[in-house]
């Protein structure tokens, strides 16, 4: 047995530890040593091989408490994952994307981002692999989340100049003309997912930037007609609700040494009744050509509330079994 001390001066201890020192027994849990705080130090006791792997961790997880504030359970796990997967995290102040390591794509203010499911993992291989991939599946899958923070990998590391966001505006049972302010203002409700992903991987400042240079710019689909995008990383949100003729549309907008993700659930059509949805319409379209591939998602992948995935469940045991048979969505 080995004794080593690692000084916590200077560090926020209540927000490493975690409240009633979750955080630390978090750490206790997964290696084999005793951890203790005393005053402004933190003592491990075990083996030369188990305390190494631990001082990594701690200083991981300084870092990035230093640098964003907070810590939470996700933060935490994720580090001694990559530690005890690879004998050490990756280095969180280049903030770029990892490539000795599959599942995480970067670092952000809000923590790792890394896909956590099988069919997250397959997703982000296939994004490095094919210039097109398509995501479909039910909503918490984090299709178009993982898809962000690729692009913004890809913008940090300069494999692009600029990201292209897009989605289409087709109302989902409310109306445009009962919403206040112009058309920008109108549209804005439609794109406030995609802002939302990206106000969690950039600063606010940056972001800003970004958007007043047009080197991120976040669109209503028929903003694209037209246009010729080289160097960019797109991405189509929502895609399910794209005409047959607007995808085609949006696929053929691809320049030099761009890519694209295209994002949808076909079990959340909003376009009007019989009208194609694009995104069924490509994938026997497209089912052949190399270079473009379709990931799928199910339950499984959900990585919302738990409940979301129950409530998936449920409402699978609804269609499969029917509205009068008493097993739908209160059945068993």
């Amino acid at each position: 047995m080995t004794e080593k001390k690692i000084p916590l001066a200077g560090v926020d201890v209540v927000q490493l530890l975690g409240f009633n020192d979750a955080n630390l027994q978090m750490i206790e849990e997964r290696f084999d040593a005793n951890l203790t705080v005393r005053g402004d130090q933190l003592m491990i006791r075990g083996s030369q091989f188990e305390i190494g792997k631990i001082e990594k961790v701690v200083g991981e997880l300084i870092y990035m408490l230093n640098k964003n504030g907070s810590l939470n359970p996700n933060d935490i796990d994720t580090v001694i994952d990559l530690v005890s997967v690879n004998g050490s995290a990756p280095d969180v102040s280049s903030e770029t994307q990892v490539e000795d390591s599959d599942s995480v794509i970067l670092y952000t203010k809000m923590g790792i981002v890394k896909a956590r499911t099988q069919g997250q993992k397959h997703y982000i291989q296939q994004i490095r692999k094919n210039d097109i991939v398509f995501a479909i599946g039910p909503a918490g899958t984090g299709k178009t989340y993982l898809a962000v923070a690729m692009a913004v990998a890809a913008l940090k590391n300069r494999d692009v100049t600029r990201i292209i966001l897009a989605r289409p505006a087709v109302e989902a049972g409310e109306s445009l003309g009962f919403l206040p302010g112009d058309f920008r203002e109108k549209i804005d409700p439609y794109l406030r997912p995609l802002y939302d992903a990206l106000d969690d991987m950039l600063s606010a400042e940056k972001l800003r930037g970004y958007l007043e240079k047009r080197i991120v710019e976040i669109v209503p689909l028929a903003y694209m007609r037209g246009r010729t995008l080289h160097n960019a990383f797109v991405i189509l949100d929502e895609a399910q609700n794209a005409t047959a003729m607007q995808m085609k549309m949006f696929l053929t907008r691809l320049g030099p040494n761009s890519r694209a993700i295209i994002t949808g659930d076909v079990t959340q059509i909003d376009l009007p009744a019989k009208t194609t949805s694009g995104l069924v319409q490509i994938q026997e379209v497209l089912k052949k050509v190399q270079g473009v591939t379709f990931c799928s998602f199910d339950k499984n992948d959900v990585v919302r509330h738990k409940l979301v995935k129950d409530i998936i469940e449920a409402y699978d045991r609804y269609h499969a079994n029917g509205t009068g048979d008493g097993k739908g969505i209160g059945g068993n």
